[in-house]
């Protein structure tokens, strides 16, 4: 036996068998397990350079999480966004393409210095001192839409010895186990907050889940909506449709989620969001002012989007926003087997007659009185007094002055700036779609 094989102890490969059960039973994120995983790989004596683990994701906004951890340099943790893109020629010349549209399990190559790379990859790894590489594909289910896909790297100078191979496939499987009991739980929480939003899915995972159950809060509100779009759906077709109400969402919606808001709900071509707070004035105040100070933002970035659609031959979006504050019911309502949450109460349908208003004034954005009232020197234009159905008492109805508060994102933009797709995305986009690869046809990914 070489002297590489006696390195490997079956006892402290257990040991980290064991640590990845603990590890999951005890509901660890993924960056904790793989980085944890890698490093006590490391610490049991097998000579690893480098590993990478991607995992596919089912999620509405994301495709994918990648790990890369580096002997002593830690490990850097990759999300990738869904988007456009397409096939680079390193990836179509990858190991990872090899193995998925080949249906491999493995991968396993030495790499001579002295034999041309068979994949470009190989290249940068001889630079780090890589002399063995094994890649592998380990689907979670059996249509692959969620897996784990990798590569382990050594640098000792004899390779990847069979027990080491050994070694590394049998820990593979509690891996695969850890790191998918970890997937679910993100999935779990990712659903949640996608769906319900931050603080109702942290609520849901926390077991408020019966109908009925909840609780009154204060909080500063906003009902959004956008104009003409009945008209739209008559006139254009399902796609145009679709793609102005997202450009119409990516934009006005977007400032009130990273100003502290919350966004409750969709209904149809609008939407509510709230600003939570107590029942004070500081923190009524610290709340309103979040919600104007996004409406704000949603304004320049409605005014930047029909710049855009006006340079491509497209008619403006127009849209009406309501603000207000006051108490409201947050929790479950529905059906015993059926539940939503969101906010519910009488301010609730005030700001949304308040929005509904904003077709009758020749302004885009109405608040109350109220709301109005903990925006400090904030110059507003009052409009009148209006009758609300079922409402006895008659609301004050004021527009703000936006003059010289619309500005765009810090960075100039409208839409987000993400990277190019990375060959770790096109990876997991590569494996979800592996029904496509087994007729043969490399796809565009979507």
């Amino acid at each position: 036996m070489s002297t590489a094989q006696a390195e490997i102890s079956t006892i402290l490969m257990d040991k980290v068998a064991d640590w990845l059960t603990q590890s999951a039973l005890a509901g660890d994120d993924l960056e904790t397990l793989v980085k944890g995983f890698c490093e006590r790989l490391a610490a049991a004596g097998l000579p690893l350079k480098r590993v990478h683990l991607s995992f596919s994701m089912l999620h509405p906004l994301y495709d994918a999480l990648g790990f890369t951890w580096l002997r002593g340099q830690g490990m850097e943790v990759e999300g990738f966004r869904k988007k456009d893109g397409v096939h680079s020629d390193r990836f179509l010349t990858s190991p990872y393409y090899h193995l998925l549209s080949h249906k491999l399990d493995h991968l396993r190559r030495r790499l001579d210095p002295s034999v041309p790379s068979e994949f470009p990859i190989f290249d940068e790894l001889r630079l780090m001192g890589v002399t063995d590489y094994l890649a592998f594909v380990h689907p979670f289910n059996g249509n692959t839409s969620q897996g784990m896909i990798g590569s382990w790297s050594t640098d000792s100078a004899s390779g990847f010895s069979d027990s080491m191979i050994s070694a590394l496939l049998r820990i593979q499987n509690h891996l695969a186990i850890a790191t998918k009991m970890a997937v679910l739980t993100k999935l779990a929480d990712n659903m949640m907050t996608t769906y319900l939003g931050g603080d109702a899915g942290r609520r849901v995972l926390d077991g408020q889940i019966k109908r009925g159950e909840g609780d009154t809060i204060r909080a500063a509100l906003v009902m959004a909506d956008m104009r003409g779009s009945t008209r739209l759906a008559e006139t254009a077709g399902r796609e145009i449709y679709i793609d102005t109400l997202n450009q119409f969402f990516d934009a006005i919606a977007a400032p009130f989620n990273r100003r502290g808001g919350q966004i409750m709900s969709f209904i149809g071509d609008g939407f509510i969001a709230v600003f939570p707070c107590e029942r004070h004035r500081a923190q009524s105040e610290t709340a309103c002012q979040a919600a104007l100070a996004a409406t704000h933002k949603a304004t320049a970035r409605m005014m930047d989007l029909n710049l855009r659609r006006k340079e491509q031959g497209l008619g403006d979006i127009k849209f009406g926003i309501g603000l207000h504050v006051g108490n409201v019911m947050f929790g479950n309502v529905g059906l015993t087997d059926r539940l939503t949450f969101s906010v519910f109460g009488s301010a609730v349908n005030e700001v949304q007659r308040l929005q509904t208003l904003t077709k009758k004034y020749p302004h885009s954005i109405l608040a109350s009185k109220d709301f109005a009232g903990y925006c400090g020197a904030h110059s507003w234009l009052t409009l009148g007094k209006e009758g609300l159905a079922g409402i006895k008492q008659k609301l004050t109805v004021l527009s703000p002055d936006l003059s010289g508060a619309l500005a765009l994102d810090e960075d100039g933009t409208l839409e987000p700036i993400y990277d190019r797709i990375s060959d770790a995305e096109q990876v997991m986009l590569l494996h979800r779609d592996a029904a496509r690869l087994s007729a043969g046809a490399p796809r565009k990914l979507q």
